[in-house]
């Protein structure tokens, strides 16, 4: 992880093609870009190797978030069940159409909890969104079955999990839509951009639609031709991005190959310490193996563990969520204290208050142990073995001084 690591001259030979033309824009001037359309070539490519039945590309994860939630007609004062260890971007777009972000407990999954799940819904209840973090997945099933015994939509927010599978299916073509992030530091990036995958024709046209000013596209070549059925925004990705994209996406099995094998070799050496634990794969062959996640025994160990690794130079690639402000919702204070630049409704206002006082002691027992390793593409056999057994003389280090201090007690 990621696709920017093996830049190649095929990246560079797609994005010629559109300089050659001069058209940057996805939509229209049809005889000037003379055949070349990125975008419409990426969205084939997407469809055919994540087998949906259509995707929508987007100028980002969090639009393609937000797009999928105004197709899938969520809106104002619906609640979206969704986990308390995400990227900002989660909560964000469920904000920007005016629902409301329910937040719950993950489990050792780094995911929803289902039966926190359960305990949260509530008859104004629309929608739950796992957030499949890190390169593994959610348990798809105990949701999918939570979402039919209450008759809720279920939208997969694969971001961070590009080419993860659960039972054979790709993560994000399984609910009712599911979107990828392809921003700089995602398994294929365009730059920056995203896409809504959906197997509903419906909610296909509708986020072809309000990704463009709610444009209908069936004015043919003349883009003041066509109509607007709804409301729509500006979310379109352009034929620069996507042709990024459209070299990147030819090589995922590459980098998701390459990034198999160093997983496999990190965490072999991480498991030859007895008090490292991992994380819960629901379907362990579907893991796409972006991070290592893994445990140790107590909060203060692992603190300890996280120092010293900073210390020795090697905290880099080694991710600390609990103490993180970006992922995980102990240090989201702006979320909390629900401030904005604009006045957001009452019922979001009251929904992000109550985050004040809720219990996520249960998730914190979980984050606080927790340290995820990113997996390089460009690391060679010996820079994983070096690294590993850094790791590994760094843990064993830390919990000798542990059982030396609990012994003087």
């Amino acid at each position: 992880m990621p696709g920017f690591e093996l830049w190649s001259d095929a990246e560079r030979k797609e994005v010629t093609e559109v300089l050659e033309t001069g058209i940057l824009m996805r939509y229209g001037f049809d005889s000037a870009r003379k055949g070349v359309w990125k975008a419409k070539s990426l969205e084939e490519a997407i469809c055919n190797k994540f087998k949906c039945g259509y995707a929508q590309l987007t100028s980002s994860g969090t639009a393609a978030l937000t797009t999928a939630m105004a197709a899938l007609g969520i809106g104002a004062g619906d609640e979206i069940i969704m986990p308390c260890f995400t990227f900002v971007a989660s909560f964000e777009a469920i904000l920007s159409i005016g629902a409301v972000p329910v937040l719950v407990d993950i489990d050792e999954t780094l995911t929803l909890n289902p039966e926190a799940v359960r305990k949260a819904i509530t008859p104004k209840t629309k929608c739950i969104m796992p957030v499949h973090m890190c390169g593994s997945m959610a348990d798809l099933d105990a949701l999918k079955s939570i979402c039919k015994e209450h008759n809720l939509l279920l939208l997969e927010d694969a971001c961070q999990s590009i080419g993860a599978t659960y039972k054979g299916r790709y993560v994000g073509t399984i609910g009712d839509a599911g979107t990828f992030s392809f921003d700089f530091v995602k398994t294929i990036t365009c730059g920056e951009g995203g896409v809504v995958m959906t197997n509903n024709k419906d909610t296909y046209v509708r986020c072809d639609n309000y990704t463009d000013h709610g444009h209908d596209h069936k004015g043919g070549a003349d883009r003041g031709a066509d109509l607007h059925p709804f409301l729509g925004y500006n979310f379109r990705i352009s034929e620069l991005h996507a042709a990024v994209g459209l070299a990147q996406i030819k090589r995922v099995d590459e980098f998701l190959s390459i990034q198999k094998k160093n997983y496999k070799a990190l965490k072999g050496i991480l498991a030859t310490v007895p008090e490292i634990s991992f994380r819960i794969v629901p379907d362990a062959n579907g893991d796409s193996c972006t991070f290592v996640s893994w445990f140790l025994p107590t909060e203060a160990i692992t603190k300890g563990v996280v120092s010293t690794l900073k210390e020795e130079g090697i905290l880099g690639g080694n991710f600390y969520w609990y103490d993180n402000n970006w992922h995980y919702i102990r240090k989201w204070d702006h979320l909390k204290n629900a401030r904005s630049p604009y006045p957001v409704s009452d019922a979001q206002q009251q929904a992000l208050l109550k985050l004040q006082q809720q219990d996520f002691s249960a998730s914190d027992a979980v984050m606080s142990r927790c340290i995820s390793s990113s997996i390089s593409l460009l690391w060679t056999e010996n820079q994983i073995q070096e690294r590993g057994e850094k790791i590994v003389s760094v843990v064993k280090q830390v919990l000798k001084s542990s059982l030396t201090s609990i012994k003087q007690l």
